[in-house]
């Protein structure tokens, strides 16, 4: 598919660093911001990018062949999201990085958003005690961001090329603008109701006549904002000109994120979680992520059972699939919450013994039931993935968030970018679902400062110490079953890595009782499953995965999910 303005086609040249220092020369390639295509399957030798849209991944590329490492080319893809993809890449969100250095040393920086100072357990609950839809929708429903910190961390850790290089390409397609795609017309048609309903000056993102495919959407404000930001770092976003337009917004809206909150924001730098799968060893994101604990309570849930010996979607591998699914979704409701508030009891969660008593009373051939499955210890939809590999060995897995779509559809005036509705990831009262259908407890009840539990799980495997596999997808409470069945396609069932991407997906989170499935699983296993006793229920597309995997030979094959407008990149 490709993007057309009528009778307009313009190349816009995209600023790159060629070596490693801002005095070097410069090169300027050219990235088309008005015919691109969307690549969704490439086998490459050096490197690779896969991102939610075809121009940030081709930004990445440019950044990866032009001397920077996989960590400059994340940082330059984020900034280039949160123009082109603006339903989910973000500066006002959050998220997580996991990167696997070529020295083989593993590490994962979290920039999750925080509550707000003046947040408090009871803030969305009415006067009945009933949940109301304030922790989604306006600006009570933004945590902090961490997005820019998260990146500036990234980059005085790991990075190579300056900063101002890296954020260059995003500011130029904002401010020059960039043909949208049919699904991103769709989108902005979709909230312009929200859009005027939410927001105390018009944003952009409104116009008087429907937007269509082909269309140009600049973005002034954004890109003056990215320009301040390659000017003055980190400070510019947590407490200059752009954290006062956030402050300013907040108080025209009745949002309570202060200059306070914004100055005492930390992206904190924390251990992986690191655990074998057969041979190979995965490396993924831990608390405040429940991906990574549930991940490994799923994979070591299916050992025992050798999923390697039955047949991919046959319906005895979806039900123990199911069954293992629906034990650590039970889990993650009771335990789960920001490990610097309360404790979880992760090494129970994960011991081997645990996991084997969870699936006593799997039953082949028969539907487990949710209300007999409890706790086992006695005591967004609209994110967005990259996967980058670069030619030194260096992987890396962001995902990134603003929850729901669009986030809370609140554009800080004069600063063009849209805020988070994180806040509706915590426990707004006890077992009260949030937009996702996932229940909660105290251990992920509101307290100020505090993160909010995610399911995000960027992932990177690997073999002999050498990377085989990044992943990672978007999809709210579908993130951590579409990661297990993306590794058990390609290490169990031994899928090519497009099939393994792209077959129909699955998803079992313990409440509702209920197995989701896309709209083209097979006719079969649905008969199969019903017979079984399963409620199953279809459901639009689950995730979005970006996949790297890299075979014996060292090619490197880079996949982009059928379900978006994801593209993969490199060379």
């Amino acid at each position: 598919m490709r993007a057309f303005v009528f009778l307009k086609l313009i190349f816009i040249s995209l600023l790159v660093v060629s070596c490693t220092d801002s005095s070097s020369s410069l090169e300027t390639p050219l990235i088309q911001a008005y015919d691109y295509d969307i690549i969704k399957e490439l086998t490459l030798d050096e490197a690779a990018v896969v991102s939610a849209h075809p121009l940030a991944s081709e930004v990445g590329a440019h950044i990866l062949k032009q001397g920077g490492n996989a960590i400059d080319a994340a940082i330059a893809v984020q900034f280039s999201l949160a123009v082109v993809y603006p339903n989910a890449g973000n500066i006002g969100g959050g998220g997580f990085m996991v990167l696997h250095t070529k020295d083989g040393e593993s590490y994962s920086i979290d920039f999750r958003e925080t509550a707000p100072n003046a947040a408090s357990k009871d803030m969305f609950l009415d006067e009945g005690g009933e949940v109301t839809d304030k922790s989604l929708n306006g600006h009570l429903a933004s945590g902090v961001p961490g997005t820019i910190a998260g990146i500036f961390l990234a980059h005085e850790k790991f990075g190579k090329l300056p900063m101002d290089k890296l954020i260059e390409p995003a500011i130029t397609l904002a401010e020059l603008g960039f043909s949208i795609t049919e699904a991103e017309a769709k989108g902005l048609n979709s909230k312009k109701t929200d859009f005027e309903k939410y927001n105390t000056k018009p944003p952009v993102f409104i116009k008087n006549t429907d937007w269509k495919d082909g269309d140009t959407l600049v973005q002034k404000d954004l890109a003056k904002t990215l320009r301040r930001i390659a000017k003055n770092g980190k400070t510019e976003f947590y407490e200059g000109k752009t954290a006062k337009l956030i402050v300013e917004e907040m108080e025209r809206g009745g949002g309570i994120i202060t200059m306070d909150d914004l100055k005492n924001y930390q992206a904190v730098l924390r251990k992986t979680r690191q655990f074998n799968y057969k041979d190979y060893s995965i490396t993924t994101m831990d608390l405040p992520s429940s991906g990574g604990i549930m991940l490994q309570q799923m994979l070591h849930m299916a050992l025992p059972y050798k999923l390697d010996t039955l047949e991919f979607h046959s319906p005895e591998a979806i039900q123990l699939m199911v069954e293992i699914e629906r034990r650590a979704y039970a889990d993650r409701t009771e335990y789960m919450g920001d490990p610097d508030y309360v404790t979880v009891p992760t090494q129970q969660l994960t011991d081997s013994l645990y996991l084997i008593s969870r699936m006593k009373d799997y039953v082949p051939g028969k539907a487990g039931k949710s209300e007999s499955i409890f706790p086992g210890l006695e005591e967004s939809e609209e994110t967005t993935h990259l996967s980058i590999v670069d030619k030194e060995g260096n992987a890396v897995a962001v995902t990134t968030t603003i929850n729901t779509n669009y986030g809370s559809r609140v554009v800080v005036g004069e600063a063009g970018f849209i805020l988070n509705n994180e806040m509706d990831d915590f426990s707004a009262k006890p077992n009260a679902p949030n937009a996702f259908g996932l229940l909660g407890t105290d251990a992920n009840a509101i307290k100020p400062k505090k993160r909010m539990v995610s399911s995000m799980t960027p992932t990177i495997v690997t073999k002999d110490n050498k990377v085989f596999m990044v992943v990672g997808t978007p999809g709210g409470s579908t993130i951590i079953t579409s990661l297990f069945q993306s590794i058990v396609n390609i290490i169990d069932f031994k899928l090519s890595p497009s099939m393994a991407v792209n077959a129909p997906k699955f998803h079992h989170q313990w409440l509702p009782d209920v197995v989701y499935i896309e709209k083209d699983f097979s006719p079969q296993a649905q008969t199969a499953l019903t017979a079984m006793g399963y409620t199953l229920e279809k459901r639009e597309p689950i995730g979005r995965t970006e996949l790297i995997l890299i075979d014996e030979k060292g090619k490197i094959h880079a996949i982009a999910d059928k379900r978006g407008d994801d593209s993969a990149a490199g060379y």
